[in-house]
């Protein structure tokens, strides 16, 4: 009798919902993810030294006490549970909605115009968490499940919540920046990616693709159809060009909970069968990959990057689904 050979994850995982590559049977989120997740932690440094390297990160930045700031701003731990934000909105809620993410937008805006070779991505949190509290906004992620910064700032191949920190920007990067402002008791989301400095073609490529993707995808957003249309049409066009779409992460709900139970995958998800509806607001924010899908984490715990090494965008945008469909709420 003879023993079979206890197998490896490839290079390139499985997404939450497909089939886990043991050969199990059962969903990769239900069996191997979680250990392959200890063990991505633990390839962390080796990953960020054939690319983008970590840097030193700065102490964690105050928020003066005037600021109305969320329920995990001091232990970390949100209370509110996703569940407990309904996915269809009040007036109330929704209007709240639009100033939080006008502010978002703006915060966007301003940061970007700094993006340059030479500054650190420290110094453009510096700047956000300074525009923030100017709006009299408290910075989302700061200290979101213990996230140390007010800003996410992903660089090359870091697909998402990259914290800055000592690196300077190179010409030739690309960096997303990822805002989201708690104002008047409601979160704000958006992000973009940026070109630093020259951009590279296969860069500019990748980036016009992820654009077309969100836009895609925004317009798929119709009362009555199922969130699965959002992932069917932003995977189609992705596919078409030759890139992949993130698995791992996906859109949210959001509201007076930064990230409710309701979730927007962006490749297509059939199981994805909530109906949208009329009041309804969500993000999708569809990151795309110049190679494959699959991502690993650094030992920091939450910086994601591609398995292979590629580079990665993203483009984000908070929604309210109107009876025509979508009304963008983070512009300017």
């Amino acid at each position: 009798m003879t023993t079979a050979s206890p197998r490896t994850p490839p290079a390139v995982l499985p997404g939450p919902n497909d089939v886990c590559w043991c050969g199990s049977g059962t969903k990769y989120k239900k069996c191997h993810r979680g250990a392959d997740a200890v063990e991505a932690r633990k390839k962390g440094p080796e990953v960020a030294r054939n690319g983008i390297r970590p840097g030193i990160i700065s102490p964690r930045r105050d928020v003066p006490l005037n600021i109305p700031r969320p329920d995990y701003a001091v232990s970390g731990r949100p209370l509110r549970r996703g569940g407990g934000d309904s996915d269809i909105k009040t007036p109330d809620v929704i209007a709240r909605m639009r100033r939080a993410c006008k502010a978002a937008a703006e915060v966007l805006q301003e940061v970007a115009s700094h993006v340059r070779p030479g500054i650190t991505t420290d110094e453009l949190d510096a700047i956000t968490h300074e525009a923030y509290i100017r709006r009299g906004g408290y910075p989302s992620t700061l200290n979101y499940h213990g996230f140390p910064k007010s800003l996410c700032t992903s660089v090359n191949e870091v697909i998402c919540h990259g914290i800055p920190d000592s690196r300077a920007l190179e010409d030739g990067d690309i960096v997303n920046l990822d805002i989201t402002i708690f104002l008047d008791g409601v979160h704000g989301d958006c992000s973009a990616t940026y070109f630093v400095g020259t951009p590279q073609p296969e860069s500019e490529r990748l980036v016009r693709v992820t654009r077309e993707c969100l836009e895609l995808g925004i317009a798929a957003v119709k009362p009555g159809r199922p969130i699965s249309d959002i992932g069917r049409a932003i995977e189609t066009h992705a596919t078409k060009n030759g890139v992949s779409v993130v698995r791992a992460y996906c859109g949210h709900g959001i509201g007076e909970t930064f990230h409710t139970a309701l979730q927007i995958p962006h490749y297509y998800e059939p199981e994805a069968d909530t109906v949208i509806q009329t009041g309804m607001i969500f993000t999708v924010e569809p990151m795309i990959n110049q190679g494959g899908w699959g991502h690993r984490t650094w030992d920091d715990g939450w910086t994601a990057v591609t398995a292979d090494g590629t580079r990665s965008a993203q483009f984000e945008h908070t929604l309210l689904v109107t009876e025509q469909g979508a009304e963008i709420l983070t512009v300017p």
